[in-house]
């Protein structure tokens, strides 16, 4: 796909919104030439494995732009501002923590929100939790091709997994309700769970969190129904609220 188009697709997402402060809707972020290529990448992997295994069920290249790397680059956009210099301030650690921000993507199966994410902000300590085995390899596959480093990739289910993280995220997985007290049980203090949902799914996810401080949900841009829906720990271990 020509890079140029890529771009076209991608405006909405990247443009501001009430969570930005800087400039105007008429001036967007601005993907740099190695990140445009990266995804251009990214989308002649998925279509070549996507006939192969099921990776997604979208198979135009277009829609995998704005339905894929658009609705996960508006996340990173509304979360990590500041783009590739995101600092440990952006996601809630001092200065004396680890300078590398810990972000867990659970259920990642063809890597979205979480590669995207990485491809905003490169300085991330990226996990990517996905218990299918070829799903795992495919992750696998392409992020030795983009040569992306501190990325972890674990073949496990999301109860397994032991570590505390800045900011986990949650897109498009079955079993919502039932992988909403693993998805908490990730939060470090102080950290952020970021939902990749439909609108109806909003009281469910605050009925089972109710230790966590909702945000107003944002609305995906091009979308009647799917949101972004971030909850905020306190300062203590998160529980499920159940």
């Amino acid at each position: 796909m020509l890079l140029t188009r890529i771009v076209e697709l991608l405006h909405r997402y990247l443009s501001n919104t009430p969570r930005s402060s800087e400039g105007s809707d008429d001036n967007p972020a601005v993907l740099s030439l190695t990140q445009l290529n990266h995804i251009s990448m990214y989308i002649d992997i998925l279509l070549r494995w996507n006939s192969r295994i099921n990776l997604t069920a979208i198979r135009d290249p277009e829609e995998m732009v704005t339905r894929h790397f658009g609705e996960s680059l508006f996340v990173a956009r509304q979360l990590l501002p500041t783009g590739a210099h995101v600092g440990t301030a952006a996601l809630g650690r001092s200065a004396e923590q680890s300078p590398a921000p810990r972000v867990a993507d659970i259920g990642s199966g063809a890597g979205f929100p979480g590669i995207p994410i990485k491809l905003w902000a490169p300085n991330i300590a990226l996990t990517l939790i996905e218990s299918n085995h070829k799903k795992a390899t495919f992750l696998r596959e392409v992020t030795r091709t983009l040569t992306l480093t501190d990325v972890n990739i674990l073949n496990v289910r999301a109860e397994e997994v032991a570590q505390r993280f800045d900011l986990v995220t949650l897109r498009a997985v079955e079993r919502f309700a039932e992988s909403l007290p693993d998805a908490a049980r990730l939060l470090a203090p102080a950290a952020r769970l970021a939902l990749l949902i439909t609108a109806p799914q909003i009281k469910t996810a605050r009925s089972i969190l109710q230790n966590l401080s909702w945000d107003d949900p944002l609305l995906i841009p091009g979308s009647t129904s799917r949101i972004l829906l971030v909850g905020r720990a306190g300062t203590k271990e998160v529980t499920s609220g159940q």
